[in-house]
């Protein structure tokens, strides 16, 4: 039966439809003229727009790239800190927001103010750069990986996750004998998939993007995340060494740039619009939706 509704409800569904269609275009508008720019002929780009023609397409700025050992060895190094500092992250997250959710953990209330109070003071760039220094970690993966590992609003996340999970499943798993660690290994953390792929896709997205720390903690340009790679070329308006050769003319150079920028936009969203549609399903389920199965 098909459900009625009043002239007020029709004007507000269409205002939502309308409001809905303009954020979709707001999004993909964008995304496609990067997309359809990455395969043109910056020339004909700057002259004349986007163009659909075949023959003003190129591939070549996708051969500058992945011709180029700084940006392939630069994606490299943003996979393993992204997957690396997830996995860290995670782990802290769920561990932290478990024991903080069990009424019988001693002093759970002061541990969670020592974590709230970071939220909001911090020490500052010049203490954490000594800090990184003084323990050795200068120009090492680990100056990328551990400073922001523990994340406040993650363990909170967790803690309000995990108290939402039944005490009867604990207390019968305790019952039958089971210890602390096989009730969060075994029981636990598989009812835990929503909450872990979530923290797991901010962490590696956050990552992914951060170029910040990695250009105050690596000197060495081997170690470089793409997203400095990326900034060399969308900030500095340069191409990045080796793309080029020394006697091209200022005009070339600016023309590969333009090139090349849209290209590397591309290559490093990739891997993020290829996991999203994994973990959207992840947004969508309840918080006991492992329990249910």
């Amino acid at each position: 039966m098909a459900v009625k509704h009043s002239r007020f409800d029709r004007f507000l569904l269409t205002l939502n439809a309308i409001f809905l269609i303009l954020a979709v275009l707001v999004v993909v508008v964008p995304l496609v003229y990067i997309v359809v720019a990455s395969f043109m002929d910056p020339t004909v780009l700057l002259n004349q727009g986007l163009s659909f023609r075949v023959s003003d397409w190129s591939l070549e700025g996708y051969q500058k790239i992945l011709s180029n050992p700084a940006m392939l060895r630069g994606f490299a190094n943003s996979v393993l800190y992204s997957t690396a500092f997830a996995f860290v992250t995670v782990s802290i997250s769920i561990c932290a927001g478990y024991a903080l959710s069990e009424n019988r953990l001693a002093g759970r209330h002061i541990f969670m103010t020592l974590f709230v109070f970071t939220m909001f003071f911090g020490g500052g760039l010049i203490p954490t750069y000594l800090l990184v220094r003084e323990l050795g970690m200068l120009n090492t993966v680990w100056a990328v990986i551990i400073p922001g590992a523990v994340n406040v609003w993650n363990i909170i996340l967790s803690r309000t996750f995990f108290k939402g999970v039944p005490n009867e499943l604990k207390e019968a798993a305790n019952v039958d004998g089971a210890s602390d660690m096989k009730i969060f290994f075994q029981i636990v953390l598989p009812l835990s998939k929503p909450i872990v792929f979530v923290l797991a896709l901010y962490a590696f997205v956050g990552q992914w993007n951060a170029f910040f720390d990695a250009m105050i903690y690596l000197e060495d340009s081997k170690l470089h995340p793409l997203q400095l790679v990326l900034r060399s070329i969308l900030i500095q308006n340069q191409a990045a060494p080796g793309m080029i050769h020394d006697q091209l003319a200022m005009n070339e150079l600016k023309r590969l740039s333009e090139m090349i920028k849209y290209s590397a936009i591309v290559i490093s969203s990739l891997p993020l619009l290829v996991m999203y549609p994994f973990f959207q399903k992840y947004f969508e389920k309840g918080v006991m939706v492992g329990s249910l199965k």
